[in-house]
């Protein structure tokens, strides 16, 4: 196998690494800036510190990206589909980033995935497929939804009679502790999705055998690009989470952020699903505020993001495949 070739996939999955960290920052830190409960700068570098954290605190998820979607590739057209997958991925992100619309990086890299492989003629596990991303990408969102109404409605209960400065002087403390949650889980999540490319990079290059750990220096790798995008920011789609669905106040951001990070440890440790921190949070913040009054959210805005999430997948797998049939056509 062409040093030079796993070489240059692993470098291009630890950019897609460092976008999916910059256009998902705004997932883990949105809310909490939106209520002040943070300064920017204060936040990202919080998230950043927890992504990190969060990288090293299992593998399940790694795992079903490795071995649970598609057929682990053989040869140089093998490393050919999964640099395709990851510049299909790579390039939605930087779409959706420039537009401000808080699409899904984990399901831009499953949909790269899945037509890199289709379009180099590589078995796609359709069950896997359907059970640990397809479904997950319908109930996420939903359960996030119901899950974020009644967290927010359980807190308006409990704090009736709370004076409403002291109480928001409260949450806006408690945020600091949500938003790290987010964090946290949006490490474990997301940086174990590259973790999974990498290592079917390594096996396809002879370097791993199929089914070996996760190598500490890939963890390492993983956690620290997702922590440095994480902190170079995503400023264009925090305004649309922090602002745009809807107005926050710290007790809704903490209840939005509580049931986002309670669903994505939840999904990461019984499942091992790799489901979207920009699903759950987005979800969790439209349940948030449907307990206000459902006109308070801005549900136009709200159906311009759900499009952005049913196209995520066939978009970027149409980006893939067309990746791939130019480095077939140049390199193979």
């Amino acid at each position: 196998m062409d040093t030079l070739a796993l070489v240059v996939t692993v470098g291009v999955a630890l950019f897609f690494t460092y976008t999916n960290g910059f256009h998902d920052s705004a997932n883990a830190i949105a809310t909490s800036v939106s209520t002040r409960a943070l300064t920017p700068r204060a936040a990202l570098a919080m998230a950043a510190v927890m992504n990190l954290a969060g990288a090293f605190m299992g593998s399940g998820v790694a795992k079903t990206v490795s071995e649970g979607l598609i057929q682990t590739p053989e040869g140089s057209k093998g490393m050919g589909i999964l640099f395709a997958a990851l510049i299909g991925a790579i390039v939605w992100n930087l779409i959706t980033w420039y537009f401000g619309l808080p699409s899904s990086s984990s399901h831009a890299l499953f949909g790269g995935m899945v037509g890199a492989a289709l379009a180099g003629g590589t078995t796609v596990y359709w069950n896997g497929v359907v059970d640990k991303v397809v479904i997950p990408m319908f109930v996420s969102p939903v359960v996030g939804l119901i899950a974020g109404y009644l967290v927010m409605t359980v807190i308006l209960w409990l704090f009736r009679r709370a004076n409403p400065h002291k109480a928001k002087r409260g949450f806006r403390i408690a945020q600091t502790v949500s938003a790290a949650g987010m964090a946290l889980g949006h490490g474990l999540q997301d940086a174990q999705k590259t973790m999974g490319i990498v290592v079917m990079a390594l096996v396809i290059a002879d370097v791993e055998d199929y089914g070996d750990p996760i190598p500490v220096w890939v963890k390492i790798a993983c956690a620290l690009m997702l922590s440095a995008g994480t902190y170079a920011g995503g400023w264009r789609i925090m305004r649309t989470l922090g602002r745009k669905i809807i107005e926050l106040d710290p007790p809704q951001g903490f209840a939005a952020e509580t049931t986002g990070a309670s669903i994505m440890f939840g999904s990461a440790f019984l499942f091992h699903a790799p489901i979207s921190t920009t699903h759950v949070i987005t979800s969790a913040i439209m349940g948030v505020g449907a307990t206000k009054r459902v006109n308070a959210v801005r549900w136009g805005v709200a159906k311009n993001i759900v499009l952005g999430w049913f196209i995520t997948m066939p978009a970027a797998a149409v980006v893939a495949a067309l990746a791939f049939g130019l480095v077939n056509l140049l390199v193979l």
